[in-house]
């Protein structure tokens, strides 16, 4: 009998639950979506609920037809750096406030005042920001005391359904290293950052490795998924540690880009790489005692979707009576264009941003349009503009150590132009692997094999892995890019002042 592994991805749009077997085979995979409550312009949460109902939806589609009891684990990759509070029956308080909020600006300057930035910086891996759990929680201390006082724990996504299938409440290293509370020195939570935030250590779990088994399902949560009671639970780790898992990166040396709602380029290391300005983040791999480098820009394949939802209803609609996908048409579009966008340039800051910029105040810009424009130029300035600002991130990388050949997955990565265009502007060669969108949950589950003894260590990813196509730069176009990237970068920098002036309106 075949024995399976049970990975979950739960993300930004939805959760997706997919069945591997131990020699690398993808069974199955099935996705159930939730929404985003986005307000007061840089605000966003999501119910616990909605995730809860996914993973029982998604879960009991993707055991009919097998023998359930052939699972060997249970294992996740859940969104980052949010922050949900729950009492002591695990019953949560409020929604969550998820990792793209940018709601806790005051709390981080209050952080800021206590503790040296660069100091910070080289404790956590990451300089204080909004975008963290703790500073959330600050926030929700002050302003719903209510719930501060109520909190048993703050969880993240995975941390949360963890319990509500084992009972047992714990994070992991790569999850804790998203708080902006964990100490990547000693790889235990920071009393000096919990006490400057004055908040109380007691509402932080216990953090484990992501190989650790949290404990097995219950004989409530059985009914409730369709899974049967005692299969064990691996803690598994956030997003960006689950896809460089998934994707072999898992040993310093070679690099890879997620594109997703958010984007990340990021480097396995044994050691912390800092950035002088604090660009980049160091956070704990799910590899033990490992870290991950890497830049995360806010609004990627985020802003790729708005441009589907706002500006491309026509090719929305033909999709649908054609059959095919809408960013098919887009992408057609775009081949219209040439590179540069016959010069015009678009700023990806539609949710303030993350990595290069680390301005919440930042929003989204089209510069350079002309009446002699035409609609795939504003297409094409899109999908530039968010590669743009990603290949600052990579050339932050690369004053550490040489990139050349970067492996791309997620759902951005399917379009063959976006992958020409990014090996044009990184000057690198593109890689896509086999699995794009099932990568993170392939590395879910190897976490769960190794857990559970299936696995003897993460070099079991290359049954998983084949590389199906490459792309490689063009010459011309990459020298073309090479003269636009600085005037991209000068674009951002002319708009701060005015960023700050309409954050006051």
């Amino acid at each position: 009998m075949a024995q399976y592994l049970l990975a979950h991805d739960l993300g930004t749009s939805g959760n997706k639950a997919t069945l591997f077997t131990v020699d690398g085979e993808l069974v199955a995979s099935t996705t159930y979506p939730y929404e985003t409550n986005y307000f007061n312009i840089n605000w966003a949460e999501q119910s616990p609920a909605d995730w809860w109902q996914a993973v029982c939806a998604t879960t009991k589609k993707i055991v009919q037809g097998i023998a359930a009891t052939a699972i060997a684990s249970v294992c996740w990759r859940g969104q980052m750096m949010g922050c949900l509070c729950v009492d002591k029956s695990g019953t949560p308080l409020r929604d969550c406030i998820i990792y793209c909020d940018q709601r806790a600006v005051e709390e981080t300057e209050r952080i800021l005042e206590q503790i040296d930035p660069q100091d910070f910086y080289r404790t956590t891996g990451h300089r204080a920001s909004a975008s963290y759990s703790i500073e959330k929680l600050m926030w929700l201390k002050k302003h719903e005391p209510d719930v501060y006082k109520n909190t048993h724990k703050m969880l993240h996504a995975k941390d949360y359904v963890n319990f509500k299938l084992t009972g047992r409440m714990v994070t992991d290293h790569s999850d804790a290293s998203g708080t902006n509370a964990f100490d990547l020195n000693t790889f235990e939570w920071s009393d000096r950052i919990i006490d400057a935030a004055g908040v109380d250590r007691e509402k932080f779990p216990d953090a484990k490795e992501s190989i650790f088994v949290v404990g097995s399902i219950t004989k409530e949560a059985a009914e409730a998924t369709g899974l049967p009671e005692g299969i064990p639970v691996v803690t598994g780790a956030g997003d960006g540690a689950c896809a460089a898992v998934g994707v072999g990166c898992t040993k310093p040396g070679g690099a890879y880009n997620y594109v997703g709602s958010s984007s990340w380029i990021g480097l396995t290391s044994e050691d912390p790489f800092y950035d002088e300005q604090m660009r980049t983040m160091t956070w704990a791999h799910a590899v033990p005692r490992t870290l991950q480098v890497c830049g995360t820009m806010q609004t990627a394949g985020a802003s790729y979707n708005w441009l589907k939802n706002e500006i491309c209803k026509s090719e929305t609609k033909e999709a649908e009576g054609l059959g095919r996908s809408p960013y098919e048409l887009i992408n057609e579009a775009i081949e219209k264009s040439v590179p540069g966008a016959n010069g015009i340039l678009f700023l990806p800051y539609l949710l303030g941003e993350r990595t290069p910029r680390w301005n919440t105040n930042a929003k989204g810009a089209f510069i350079g349009l002309a009446v002699a424009h035409k609609r795939e130029d504003v297409l094409r300035a899109v999908l530039e503009g968010i590669t743009l600002n990603l290949e600052i991130i990579l050339g932050i990388l690369r004053q550490h150590v040489e990139i050349d050949t970067i492996t791309v997955i997620g759902g951005g990565a399917k379009g063959k132009v976006w992958r020409q265009m990014m090996a044009d502007i990184y000057n690198a060669k593109i890689l896509k692997p086999n699995y794009l969108e099932e990568a993170t949950s392939m590395g879910a589950a190897v976490l769960g094999g190794i857990g559970v003894g299936a696995f003897d260590d993460f070099d079991v990813i290359s049954r998983f892995i084949e590389i199906e196509s490459t792309h490689t730069p063009d010459a011309v176009t990459a020298e073309r890019y090479q003269k636009i990237k600085p005037i991209f970068d000068r674009c951002y920098f002319a708009l701060v002042d005015i960023y700050e002036d309409l954050a006051k309106l």
